[in-house]
């Protein structure tokens, strides 16, 4: 059944296209991956469109990749199993943040090493037909509403306009032996009135490759993270405007790597009056932890503390 699969992911797309989609993804600076990464993915494209997909185990890869020996066991040592969930993470966020209209998407399914190849819309062969039966069912159900249509339209109108006749003859007696409806409450959390969160560029201090990565990839998460919450409404970076109603936060912060040592500083900011409204400082020793991982722990936990922040909804003090 794998192998069936994977013989109708190479038959979608020509070799020469997926090699481009290859390269425009090795190439972004959005594509966050190690050196020894970036050749774990060049060379599982390259095997799979080469028909050696089904040689694509962690014995073999271990040797090609990364210099292993043929003493190699992959129950001791799981390096292949970790740099694949590491690139298959970095894939979800490159085509997240940046090549979300790339004409190929490449991927690498969980439980398996050979990349998966498919076109802009994500839809496999495999479901054409699927999709062919729903809309023949769609079409016949719509021509049996037609044909039941027509069977109540000549009953149907008659009727239609004797209520209607009836309603504006009770109408206005209702308007006089009811008393006013109140006017409905206004709403409490809508757009307009919600409070909005800026999440400004992080700075990278020191000057390090990896700070300023960090940076960049954690701003991503928490964006992603903060909009799914309804408490309030996440804006793109620079859009503080005076006309705008409602409370108005910059979240800003700044990154230093010391050795594998990273240290985060994160403040919410008031942009009426420029109040500190919160701020944490986080540590985190980097040292056999992938990049990717650190970013989303750190994002989920700033959104849980900004969600949960009274101070946000001028409710009051933080709990």
């Amino acid at each position: 059944m794998a192998s069936e699969e994977e013989g109708e992911s190479r038959a979608l797309q020509n070799p020469a296209d997926v090699r481009i989609q290859l390269e425009r993804i090795l190439t972004s600076p959005e594509f966050l991956a190690p050196e020894r990464g970036r050749r774990f993915l060049q060379y599982i494209v390259e095997e799979t469109l080469e028909g050696r997909s089904e040689q694509l185990k962690a014995y073999t890869i271990a040797q090609a990749v990364f210099g292993r020996d043929t003493s190699f066991d992959a129950q001791n040592d799981p390096v292949v199993r970790i740099e694949a969930g590491r690139i298959r993470r970095a894939l979800e966020r490159y085509y997240l943040v940046s090549g979300s209209c790339d004409p190929i998407r490449i991927t690498i399914p969980k439980g398996r090493y050979s990349p998966h190849f498919s076109d802009f819309e994500g839809s496999p062969n495999g479901d054409e037909a699927a999709n062919l039966r729903d809309s023949a069912n769609q079409r016949r159900n719509a021509e049996r509403a037609i044909s039941w249509r027509n069977l109540l339209l000549p009953i149907g109108l008659p009727a239609l306009f004797g209520t209607i006749a009836v309603l504006a003859l009770i109408r206005p007696l209702e308007t006089y032996l009811s008393p006013p409806k109140p006017p409905p409450p206004p709403a409490t959390a809508t757009s307009q009135n919600r409070p909005k969160v800026i999440v400004e560029p992080f700075a990278a201090l020191g000057g390090a490759a990896e700070g300023s990565d960090f940076a960049k990839g954690l701003v991503d998460q928490l964006i992603a993270k903060l909009m799914k919450a309804e408490r309030f409404v996440v804006l793109a970076p620079g859009r503080f405007d005076t006309a705008m109603t409602g409370m108005q936060y910059s979240l800003q912060g700044s990154a230093l790597t010391e050795g594998t040592v990273l240290h985060l500083h994160v403040r919410l900011i008031s942009g009426a009056d420029g109040t500190v409204i919160w701020a944490n400082q986080y540590d985190r020793d980097l040292r056999g932890q992938a990049m990717l991982d650190v970013e989303e722990e750190i994002a989920t936990q700033i959104a849980m503390e900004i969600a949960n922040n009274r101070k946000l909804n001028g409710t009051g003090s933080e709990p």
